[in-house]
């Protein structure tokens, strides 16, 4: 056969062996598209159930504590059991208030969040969160300070969302500090190329390393009394803004919560 005959055939072949590879790889990709596709879907219908679900738990559970508050106060003095049971009826009083706010956490987590991007300076944002959150820190004998960036730091970002997202950062540390009796919570500023990085580090206990993978999973807590909320909506947000948030920790020293943000 003919040289140009064979370079013909081999031409033929690759372009062949070319085009059954790019097809296969977008196969694989369009069936991975449409697994997620199906996937987000689902959990856009769970979500929906739940939150459902949620709302409905929330209408009776009213009605239990406006009728604990009237059984309380129909109750008279004179009954020789006004102590034993106005004590029972407080006590479940305070549960169902529990239940109520576990709700409210979950209502806020699954709910669909809507962004009302807007350019913001980020260190005028966290000056803000400082002076609110200073006297709640004092109040636990945690000094607080800010760390501010060099110059102006601006990201679309919803301002709102991002405060809340720190602020259950500095929640988390002030929380961690508590039983140490006091500390130094450190709020910090930076741009790493084009990104900015907002860290909340605490001088806390610190996170044993089996734990740092639960951290951020909803419902996950090491606290006592704790949602498990908090860290979860922080990452929900941030991954909403295509930022990331993380941690870094050393057990017995600290721990350091950090939120990356595209810059605009």
């Amino acid at each position: 056969m003919p040289a140009f005959a064979w370079g013909l055939l081999t031409g033929c072949v690759c372009s062949l062996a070319l085009a059954a590879g790019v097809g296969y790889v977008m196969s694989r990709r369009i069936r991975l598209l449409e697994r997620r596709a199906i996937q987000a879907e689902r959990l856009a219908e769970i979500g929906s159930l739940t939150g459902g679900l949620a709302h409905e738990i929330k209408n009776p559970l009213s009605t239990v504590q406006l009728n604990l508050q009237l059984l309380r106060e129909d109750l008279l003095p004179e009954n020789p059991s006004y102590s034993r049971l106005v004590n029972r009826l407080d006590t479940v009083h305070r549960e169902t208030s529990r239940l109520r706010e576990i709700l409210d956490d979950f209502l806020r987590y699954a709910g669909r969040i809507e962004l009302d991007r807007r350019p913001t300076e980020l260190n005028a944002l966290l000056d803000e969160l400082c002076d609110f959150f200073m006297p709640q820190a004092q109040l636990q004998r945690v000094q607080l300070r800010l760390r501010r960036a060099a110059g102006d730091v601006v990201a679309n970002v919803d301002p709102r969302l991002i405060k809340q997202a720190v602020l259950n950062l500095l929640i988390n540390g002030l929380q961690a500090m508590s039983e140490k009796g006091g500390g130094e919570l450190i709020m910090s500023l930076s741009v790493q190329g084009k990104s900015a990085v907002i860290d909340v580090i605490d001088t806390g206990p610190g996170i044993e390393p089996e734990k740092l993978a639960k951290i951020f999973q909803a419902y996950y807590t090491t606290k006592k009394g704790g949602s498990g909320i908090g860290l979860a909506m922080a990452r929900r947000i941030a991954e909403e803004h295509a930022g990331q948030i993380g941690v870094r920790s050393e057990f017995g020293k600290g721990s350091d919560f950090y939120i990356t943000l595209p810059l605009r």
